[in-house]
């Protein structure tokens, strides 16, 4: 756009023309995606801390748990003389080592099965990229990891949610709910197994349930099951690749970042046994050329952790999900299901609006110089008007700070409330 404008010069008694251009505009894809729930506080968080104040951070599934020696000294030991180009495809022998873990946790995959990504992210995207075009729908049920959103907006592909309840646990929906959305335009249902933010794990049932209906309806199943080894009670995970003939059907989306505490690596990978998908998937892959090549190194190393590292982690998370559990419990009106897998739960809050809470926690309060920063779970649902009581807690802490840290939110809630009502 063009602006004409008309200045009077005294000095030669002229019109002068002066064109003056506005900025050029961002897209509307831009404008449309969302802010991270798990981010966007970051700059309260960095005030309370100049003012001195501790902050707890229950806002973000980054886990304090030590990266395992085996992969941190393979970094430390690498004898390299050019950072190359891997393959587009990953390491080839990354995804041999990778094949052989999947076939120990009874997922039989082979390495053409497999292609490495730059994080769980990527595969995602490569995933939506495969099999949706703009304007296609996508069944997830809610609330759910925020960054599908995100990956959502980017594709340009429509999330559909079918809404589970804090009453049920956060079950899998009926799957009626799910069969009614279905439209021309659906292309895929998208689950995270165990589930961000809720913590439930699906059962094989429901698993089963799901597959007979992308089945029935010429569905992609995508299945994000980077929380897959961790799951309490004697529960076990069921893959979307152990269901026989749905091997047209599933997508699954994997990541090193929580299983071996490598967040900082964004190595993930999509898997599937659909030939036209990985193929599809590989001019993706292609076209941001490889993944990092010394997080590959990492992560290829890390696959010869010791199952005793997973027993102590597994364990570890176990007594922290029980203490904040129990801890929350102890707050009137917060209402809270009891995670079966990842470490996250969804607690709903004695507050109108956990948006605006989560913030004055960081902005207006402190219990004698310590404060806590969750993650406001409207930011995880797309339906409009949902979750705005509730906040997503990642139990990554050791379990003393997330006592004092639920110590706060229980100070913090009368006095927030009763600083609202005289508002």
């Amino acid at each position: 756009m063009q602006v004409l404008i008309m200045i009077y010069s005294k000095k030669n008694s002229q019109i002068c023309n002066s064109i003056i251009k506005t900025m050029p505009k961002i897209s509307n894809k831009g404008k449309q995606m969302p802010e991270s729930p798990i981010r966007k506080l970051v700059p309260y968080s960095e005030i309370a801390k100049k003012k001195g104040n501790k902050v707890y951070h229950l806002n973000i599934g980054q886990p304090d748990i030590k990266t395992p020696e085996v992969a941190m000294n393979a970094v430390k030991n690498i004898d390299l003389t050019i950072l190359e180009y891997s393959h587009s495809a990953g390491n080839e022998s990354y995804r041999k080592k990778l094949s052989a873990y999947y076939i120990n946790q009874d997922i039989s995959v082979n390495i053409e099965d497999i292609i490495i990504t730059t994080g769980g992210s990527e595969a995602l995207m490569f995933a939506m990229g495969s099999t949706m075009d703009q304007g296609d729908e996508i069944i997830i049920p809610e609330p759910f990891y925020a960054n599908y959103n995100g990956f959502s907006t980017a594709s340009g592909v429509t999330v559909v949610p079918v809404i589970s309840t804090i009453e049920t646990g956060f079950a899998l929906p009926a799957v009626e709910d799910f069969e009614k959305l279905i439209t021309p335009k659906t292309k895929a249902i998208l689950i995270c197994n165990p589930g961000n933010p809720t913590g439930y794990l699906y059962s094989k049932e429901e698993i089963m349930k799901l597959a007979a209906l992308v089945k029935k309806h010429d569905l992609f199943l995508i299945s994000d099951e980077v929380y897959r080894e961790f799951t309490y009670d004697g529960d076990v995970h069921y893959s979307v690749m152990n269901v026989p003939g749905l091997e047209e059907h599933a997508i699954m989306i994997d990541s090193v970042s929580k299983r071996y505490s490598m967040c900082g690596a964004r190595i993930g990978c999509i898997v599937s046994k659909n030939k036209e998908v990985m193929a599809t998937a590989m001019k993706f892959a292609q076209a941001r050329l490889s993944p990092p090549t010394i997080e590959q190194i990492a992560s290829e190393a890390a696959l010869d952790t010791p199952q005793s590292y997973f027993d102590e982690v597994i364990s570890e998370y176990r007594e922290r999900r029980d203490t904040l559990i129990e801890e929350l419990n102890k707050i009137d009106g917060v209402i809270v299901s009891k995670p079966k897998g990842a470490f996250y739960c969804i607690a709903q809050l004695p507050v109108e609006n956990a948006d605006a809470f989560a913030q004055w926690l960081l902005e207006s309060y402190d219990l004698n110089g310590e404060t806590v920063m969750v993650a406001p779970a409207a930011g995880f649902y797309s339906t409009p008007g949902m979750g705005l009581n509730q906040v997503r807690i990642a139990y990554v802490l050791k379990k003393q700070d997330l006592i004092s840290a639920v110590r706060i939110l229980k100070a913090a809630i009368p006095v927030y409330n009763a600083a609202q009502t005289k508002a």
